[in-house]
């Protein structure tokens, strides 16, 4: 009887509301937000609009546009609160316009000090901001959590979260949760201990810590999760160099709050260093690094884990995004059901399916993991690219990885070339899932990478900048050969993966021939919308992927667009850039994307719009005439074991540049040693984010490294030159 009440008093209520609906006008009529970046709580990013459908979205065009000041990478999703669209943009920067006609509104500038990019692993990026009670909610480079009014951009209060005397960063956005907000950080890669905090709504006062790698003191911390190191973490972490490091593990993406089950969802980071064998000795799990964690919000305990990738040794992140969803999943054995018959009980059991909450995730490491999210059981984890050769798969019995042993190159001694590697599968650009359709929309990619032991002492070394990793950087320089770099261009690519969950599988997939592709948002009117690092928006068919829309937008796109409603119409907006982690680092494997202009624009979208955008600028001619190699073969090794442990990462394999950071090839210090060193050395352009590296180089590897880069310019021009010929920086 009481189930038959709750039943009527359900309809009745969807009654009401339909009958509420009926006297206020059509719901295509009303205004439709998207107030967090994931669209909701459940950041699913799936937009309930469907003005704009498979049948009419050919007929998008530009309703207005906006550029922006710094050409570096754009990776925030526009949220649109009563009618107002803001974004972040790179070095922590934040803007609001009228999200119908473009005005800007506001702006607001942190001044984040330009050398602070030295400790940014992947580009002075922001993902975003979060937006509750009329108030926004922001991370920056150097670490710092603010809230700003909506309506004027006034800073309300800072809490500075993070140690700036260490490589710590906040690229990615914070989350609002009840009456916190909760942050996490960056740094991973240099050496930092990771965490993520809670602050008060109301005046950013520190609330709770959760700490996801141990103490290397021993110590408690006086933190929310010291009661789950001493029981269970502390033991997974063997002697290593992660005491000296801080052990890595930052939580520097995705944070998600669970509405229904009280419960904060966040993925954790790679360790420090990433080599296991130097890291922990090779020993243990190293909790909880590559691990999805489940706390309590109001005080951070520890309420359960799931450990994706044990032992982490890739740079394997669990950082990417998480999606809260039900679904109807198989019930395989009454242990399915245990502790959760409630009311429905023993009929759960003998039915072939059950609704189930689970979350989805698509890390770095190529499996697709279904987790029941009230334990944090493993359900499901299958591939959903082709040709990973780390592991063949998993045992649910175990939740654990059936391993190639070959990958643990520090236990065999042997090079290991690694599909995925650490820029993943899956790197940061958001993930969709569409009810509708019961698919996630994954922006995938292929980018392998080679791990070694380190032999040499520059690799050995740490230091306070450049990568602390443990590995040897020469394996990931291309040897000297056209054909290795034509088959770097054609192994490097990029994919829209349509993968279903309670299949396990691939429903159908979109081949780019580039990586770093955008991210995905999906929307009731059947449609998955994504950039490419091409410069391309496109549309497809939710259901089938058939491609509906292709727009030059002159520009790569590396963000996930959102959408809304305005006075009955729906607009699309998104972020246009080149930036990121692989236009720095990829050298010749950036393929047809490096020639792609690096335009940062936020481009706003509806049917009919007949806004043009303006000619692309002329560029000046690239004068590629490098000075006349001087320096000893013993000098150029020298200073290629230090391009690899220091520069690899800013300005590309093999110093070829992606139009993004200087391409040093072309440098006008080259010529110069003593212009040079003013630059390595005496920081004279620490202001856009080169600081000194006195402390690391002493004059004679900065020379070394200038006559490397003469030689690479040399060679480069000579043999590949159609391959990798300067780009013109924005």
């Amino acid at each position: 009887m009481r189930r038959l009440g709750l039943f009527f008093a359900t309809c009745l209520l969807a009654a009401c509301q339909n009958q509420k609906a009926d006297q206020d006008s059509p719901a295509v009529e009303q205004d439709v937000a998207w107030s967090n970046i994931g669209f909701d709580a459940k950041e699913q990013r799936h937009s309930p609009l469907d003005q704009i459908n498979e049948s009419n979205v050919s007929e998008l065009g530009i309703a207005w546009f906006r550029d922006l000041p710094d050409a570096r990478g754009q990776e925030a999703t526009p949220v649109v609160v009563d009618g107002k669209l803001f974004i972040t943009t790179a070095w922590s920067k934040v803007f609001a316009y009228d999200a119908k006609t473009g005005e800007e509104l506001w702006s607001y500038d942190p001044e984040v000090d330009g050398s602070k990019a030295i400790d940014a692993c992947c580009d002075v990026v922001n993902r975003g901001l979060a937006f509750s009670r009329g108030r926004l909610f922001f991370g920056t480079i150097d670490g710092r959590l603010i809230a700003l009014d909506a309506n004027t951009g006034a800073r309300l209060w800072a809490s500075q979260t993070t140690d700036n005397s260490k490589p710590y960063t906040i690229t990615g956005a914070p989350r609002v949760v009840k009456n916190m907000v909760v942050i996490g950080n960056g740094g991973a890669e240099f050496g930092v201990r990771g965490y993520v905090s809670a602050y008060s709504i109301a005046d950013g006062s520190l609330k709770w810590r959760f700490y996801t790698v141990p103490n290397p003191e021993g110590e408690p911390d006086g933190a929310a999760s010291d009661e789950i190191f001493a029981k269970a973490a502390n033991k997974t972490w063997g002697d290593g160099t992660w005491k000296e490091s801080g052990g890595g593990g930052t939580v520097w993406d995705s944070i998600v709050y669970d509405e229904e089950l009280d419960q904060l969802y966040f993925g954790v980071g790679n360790g420090n260093p990433w080599n296991h064998g130097l890291r922990s000795g090779g020993e243990g799990d190293n909790l909880f690094l590559s691990s999805i964690v489940a706390v309590n919000p109001d005080n951070g305990k520890y309420l359960w884990h799931y450990q994706e990738t044990p032992a982490e040794t890739w740079d394997y992140t669990a950082t990417q995004s998480i999606i809260i969803a039900e679904i109807d999943w198989p019930v395989s054995s009454t242990s399915d059901t245990e502790g959760e018959e409630g009311e429905e009980g023993e009929s759960e059991k003998t039915a072939l399916t059950k609704r189930r909450k689970v979350l989805f995730h698509a890390p770095k490491n190529g499996f697709f993991f279904v987790i029941d999210r009230t334990n944090g059981r493993l359900l499901s984890a299958e591939p959903f690219v082709e040709n990973i050769n780390w592991a063949e798969g998993y045992d649910l019995k175990t939740g654990r990885p059936i391993e190639n042993p070959a990958a643990r190159f520090y236990k065999t001694g042997e090079p290991f070339i690694a599909i995925p590697g650490a820029l993943g599968a899956h790197n940061w650009h958001p993930m969709s899932y569409n009810p509708g359709t019961g698919l996630v929309y994954i922006p995938a990619q292929q980018v392998p990478q080679g791990y070694e032991v380190p032999t040499s002492d520059i690799d050995k070394s740490r230091g306070r900048q450049g990568f602390n990793v443990g590995v040897g950087w020469n394996i990931a320089q291309l040897p000297d050969d056209k054909e290795v770099y034509k088959a770097a261009i054609a192994s490097t690519t990029g994919q829209l993966v349509a993968f279903d969950p309670k299949a396990g599988k691939v429903a159908w997939t979109v081949d780019y021939p580039a990586a770093w592709n955008g991210g995905t948002m999906t929307t009731a009117g059947n449609l998955v919308f994504q950039g490419t690092s091409l410069g391309l928006f496109k549309a497809y068919a939710a259901d089938s992927g058939e491609e509906l829309l292709s727009m030059d937008v002159q520009s790569g796109i590396v963000a996930a667009p959102s959408t809304y409603m305005i006075d009955g119409e729906q607009y699309i907006a998104f972020l246009t850039s080149k930036g990121g982690a692989f236009p720095l680092t990829a050298g010749v494997a950036g393929g047809e994307s490096r020639q792609i202009p690096n335009i940062p624009r936020l481009i706003v979208m509806k049917l009919g719009g007949k806004t043009s955008l303006p000619p692309l600028p002329q560029q000046n001619e690239i004068v590629w005439d490098p000075p006349e190699p001087t320096g000893t073969p013993q000098q150029v090794a020298q200073g290629k074991a230090l391009f690899g442990r220091y520069c690899l990462v800013c300005h590309g394999d093999s110093a070829v540049g992606n139009g993004f950071t200087p391409d040093l090839r072309i440098s006008a210090t080259l010529a110069n040693a003593e212009a040079w060193a003013s630059i390595l050395t005496d920081g004279a352009l620490k202001h856009n984010g080169m600081v000194s590296f006195e402390e690391q180089l002493n004059p004679g590897q900065v020379e070394a490294l200038r006559h490397y880069v003469i030689e690479r310019s040399h060679w480069t021009k000579a043999n590949v030159a159609d391959l990798t010929a300067p780009v013109a920086r924005e």
